[in-house]
Formats: structure tokens, C-alpha cells, sequence
């Protein structure tokens, strides 16, 4: 799955993930979910809501939007329906096999 998947997924479990704290979570550097996070505001697929935390301090919650949330389901869609296609494939593979295996 996509890392993109990964941080609407990380953000409908979690608004109050940082980017330092969803880099962390996915395994990726901060400029990678800088640049993922501000393309997916972009797309509309999650937008922010700015928090004061502290006097002076600003901190931002991630928000899904019904968008998000039916591209994370499409996304979902779309892996659920490839890997269905490959154990197919590989059940096919293994009776070939097995038939030849047996014939022998």
C-alpha cells in the first residue's frame, strides 16, 4: 500500500498526529511527510484545523475529509482486489504443479 494510504489511515486514527510523529509512526523522513501531507491538503483529501496549544505555540490537527475517506476506501478497494487476483493466480499455479508433480 501506498505511503499516502498509510497517513490517511495514521490520520483517521489519530488527528492529533504531528508530522514528526506520523514520519516516525510510517518510517519516513520529515521533508517526505511534509511534502505527502501538504499534497494531500491539496487533493482535498485531508485538511487542518490550526490549535493553540500554549500562549504563542500553534499546533495543527489533521482532519479526514468525506473525500479522504472515500479515496482510503477505494484505495482500500483497489489492494484488497489486486491481492485477491494474486492468490487466484498462485491457487492456479499450485494445481498445475500439483497435477504435474502427480502424473508423474
Amino acid at each position: 500500500m501506498s505511503t499516502e494510504y498509510h497517513i490517511i489511515r495514521e490520520i483517521e486514527l489519530n488527528p492529533g498526529h504531528t508530522q514528526r510523529s506520523l514520519a516516525q509512526v510510517l518510517e519516513i523522513s520529515l521533508g517526505k511527510a511534509n511534502y505527502l501531507i501538504a499534497g494531500l491538503i491539496e487533493k482535498g483529501i485531508i485538511k487542518t484545523r490550526k490549535l493553540r496549544t500554549e500562549p504563542g505555540k500553534i499546533r495543527w490537527r489533521y482532519i479526514l475529509t468525506p473525500k479522504g475517506m472515500r479515496e482510503k476506501v477505494r484505495i482500500t478497494r483497489e489492494y484488497l482486489q489486486k491481492r485477491v487476483d494474486e492468490y487466484n493466480h498462485l491457487q492456479e499455479e499450485i494445481e498445475q504443479l500439483q497435477e504435474e508433480a502427480g502424473s508423474q
